[in-house]
């Protein structure tokens, strides 16, 4: 019994993200009760094997400050993922990405609400540009 539950204990430390029972990773978006197009990205990620739980609030610009999301960034919602911020429509591909290479950022952001991007309407007109959330200089982090 003391083995097991060492074994348990060792998984638990190094399991890198939260994981539902079904092993799908938990997303929590923060969203403002109004917006449809949240709902939409929320979707998509379930499509793509997430396990999302959608908290409104009025309070979004308070989530975005607490999770050192600037003002340049913002996207229309802020999703925590893992130990990761993930701000507005940004593409599963990017999000695992970001959790298979665990950069030593706060997250990640799809920064307004681009046309075409997941869970939006209308046609991509353009790439996608994703910026790292951190303390440093604006820099890029992927281009979709």
């Amino acid at each position: 019994m003391p083995m097991l539950r060492t074994l348990l204990l060792s998984l638990f430390l190094v399991l890198p993200m939260p994981i539902s029972a079904a092993g799908q990773t938990q997303v929590t978006l923060y969203k403002n009760p109004e917006c449809g197009c949240c709902e939409g990205h929320a979707a998509y990620l379930r499509e793509h094997g997430y396990a999302v739980t959608v908290q409104p609030t009025h309070d979004l610009s308070l989530i975005k400050r607490k999770y050192g999301v600037p003002d340049e960034l913002a996207g229309c919602h802020t999703m925590i993922v893992g130990p990761y911020v993930v701000e507005g429509h940004v593409p599963a591909r990017t999000i695992e990405r970001l959790l298979r290479e665990r950069p030593a950022i706060r997250g990640v952001s799809l920064p307004g609400m681009p046309a075409g991007s997941p869970g939006m309407s209308g046609k991509k007109t353009e790439p996608f540009v994703i910026y790292e959330i951190s303390d440093g200089p604006l820099k890029v982090y992927a281009i979709e």
